[in-house]
């Protein structure tokens, strides 16, 4: 059985991303390692921000949805079919202005969906995206992933854990404009020690 891998790249840059760029370190170790299929949803390509026919549609129960507020919702639905395949998620997030970027926002709003990626218990909220794993790249220029001033790393760990993702791996560039040359060579052996095998 194939590996399935979603990769989904947050930064705008397209060329010079750091985050890409360790995103596809971490892909060439999966395929290296064995059978992978590999969907990619790259974020450059701007996903639509929740409006309220959105929200109506959302809100309304699938057996009463009209063929309007079903096509409204489609985006959403191939959105979470994709994490919903996939055995790992492999996120290239940069760190913009101490958060994620707004692109990687609109994807969160779209696949947090009450019912259909978690649900409420007389316990909590309930992720149901459970098995799966998730390898996020992250970069910044001055920002120390961790630290008071990351509002990034946190969020992204608690949205995949409510979704039902707890597994969560960071390889952590940050603070390039610091140290560029050191904080890349970390980075890179830690893709280079990551475990890959399910």
């Amino acid at each position: 059985m194939p590996t399935n891998v979603l990769r989904i790249d947050a930064s705008a840059r397209t060329t010079g991303s750091i985050s890409r760029d360790l995103n596809d370190r971490i892909i060439e170790r999966f395929e290296t390692n064995g059978d992978t299929h590999v969907t990619s949803r790259d974020l450059a390509n701007p996903l639509p921000l929740l409006t309220e026919d959105w929200i109506g549609a959302n809100f309304t129960p699938v057996a009463d949805r009209t063929p309007e507020q079903a096509e409204t919702l489609a985006l959403s639905d191939t959105l979470i079919d994709e994490i919903k395949a996939a055995d790992v998620l492999v996120i290239g997030l940069p760190i913009y202005n101490f958060g994620v970027p707004a692109a990687f926002k609109a994807w969160v709003d779209l696949v947090a969906r009450a019912g259909v990626t978690f649900r409420y218990s007389e316990t909590g909220p309930k992720g149901l995206l459970t098995g799966k794993r998730a390898i996020v790249a992250v970069a910044s220029g001055g920002t120390e992933m961790g630290s008071d001033i990351d509002f990034a790393t946190g969020f992204i760990r608690h949205v995949l854990g409510f979704i039902g993702i707890s597994d969560v791996v960071f390889v952590a560039a940050d603070r390039l404009m610091i140290d560029a040359d050191a904080t890349l060579a970390s980075a890179r052996a830690a893709v280079d020690t990551l475990e890959i095998a399910a």
